[in-house]
């Protein structure tokens, strides 16, 4: 079979790991493998060592910034041209199947519909604004062509709304849990963070709704009440966001935490920064669909802090593997997170239960298993 993947980006963040692992299962399945992005990344980088055809191809993504006159007019020319060139693609190379990767990426689905090819089109979002652009999206997952799969309860709920159920399938990511075996890091080292300081970090790319302006005053709050506290901040800015770099300093300061605070773009070297730390929060400000970095963080064996909401709460068990916290009250979430810090014993009990829950119910055995399945599944 002849899979062409359509993705929203070139970076190697939570959407982009899955479109690897799914890709490099469908090499190995002997399927032929066809890629488009829109620009050259990580992502690209990594699938050309996989021996992957990878064609850079503008898809004109859609995204919340282009809702208006002008945006909208960019994005229609940009779709039209992509159009062409896409069903001109499937048919040159006889594409059996589409697969589009995030709901920024409509081409596939429209492309498909009119050469009557099958589409899968793998979901990662919950979209509540703008509501015209969440109803335009339910029309294209419900058609007939189209099989949707998505990566948490709470995102297959919210589509429910409007989407068919019987074309929504549930598959929780997985993580390559071995990768987190080996314990060392210098991250500590490198960062200038003592050995004996209890680190409480996040990871993520730098948006509005994904908390980091949250995280900066819950670590405000413990920094007050605790002593030899460090906090990590991983991640590059979104591109159109570059102005919440200058916010999230100002609330540093405003937090007095000068000096505590870690700041380091992306890296590839992620088992070094979670190995470093003895925390992991998730404080996304909007509902989180199914966050890659909670798994990753379980893996790594830390006890792991998320907002009650979205895909992270399906992933945790509380009290057990993991804590919740209130979506926007730095105060109640730095006291529940206190204990965690006073008592390292139980934060190790913590830690070692969420390892254990990662292997059972989010493997990459357990993902490659179901995906591959559902790719196979004759329509």
């Amino acid at each position: 079979m002849h899979i062409l993947f359509l993705h929203s980006s070139s970076d190697f963040y939570g959407a982009s790991k899955i479109l690897l692992a799914v890709t490099n299962l469908c090499i190995d399945r002997k399927h032929q493998v066809t890629v488009v992005l829109s620009e050259k990344g990580e992502l690209s980088k990594k699938l050309i060592e996989l021996n992957c055809e990878v064609l850079i191809i503008d898809l004109s993504i859609l995204r919340r910034q282009y809702f208006n006159f002008s945006g909208i007019f960019n994005r229609a020319n940009g779709l039209l041209k992509a159009y062409h060139r896409l069903k001109q693609i499937c048919q040159i190379k006889k594409v059996d199947l589409i697969y589009s990767n995030t709901t920024g990426v409509i081409l596939g689905v429209l492309v498909a519909s009119k050469l009557k090819i099958p589409h899968i089109w793998h979901v990662h979002e919950i979209i509540e604004k703008p509501f015209l652009l969440f109803r335009v999206l339910c029309n294209l997952l419900n058609k007939k062509i189209n099989r949707s799969v998505m990566v948490s309860e709470a995102v297959k709920n919210h589509w429910a709304k409007f989407v068919n159920k019987s074309k929504m399938t549930t598959i929780h990511n997985g993580v390559d849990y071995w990768l987190f075996e080996d314990k060392k890091t210098t991250f500590r080292t490198e960062q200038n963070i003592p050995e004996a300081a209890v680190v409480i970090g996040m990871m993520g790319r730098v948006h509005f709704w994904k908390g980091q302006d949250y995280f900066l005053k819950i670590a405000g709050a413990l920094n007050k009440k605790h002593s030899n506290l460090f906090f990590v901040m991983s991640g590059d800015v979104f591109p159109g966001y570059e102005y919440l770099n200058a916010h999230l300093n100002k609330i540093i300061i405003e937090e007095n935490l000068q000096g505590f605070v870690k700041q380091v773009s992306f890296r590839n070297d992620i088992q070094n920064i979670y190995n470093a730390l003895n925390i992991f929060i998730l404080p996304s400000q909007l509902p989180d669909p199914a966050p890659l970095v909670v798994a990753e963080a379980m893996a790594a064996g830390l006890p792991v802090v998320v907002t009650n909401q979205g895909g992270a709460i399906e992933i945790i068990e509380e009290d057990i593997s993991g804590i919740i916290i209130p979506i926007n009250d730095a105060v109640t979430a730095a006291n529940k997170i206190a204990y965690l810090i006073q008592h390292e014993a139980y934060r190790k009990e913590m830690g070692m239960a969420a390892k254990a829950r990662v292997k059972q119910h989010f493997s990459r055995e357990n993902f490659n298993i179901q995906i591959i399945n559902f790719i196979e599944k004759k329509q």
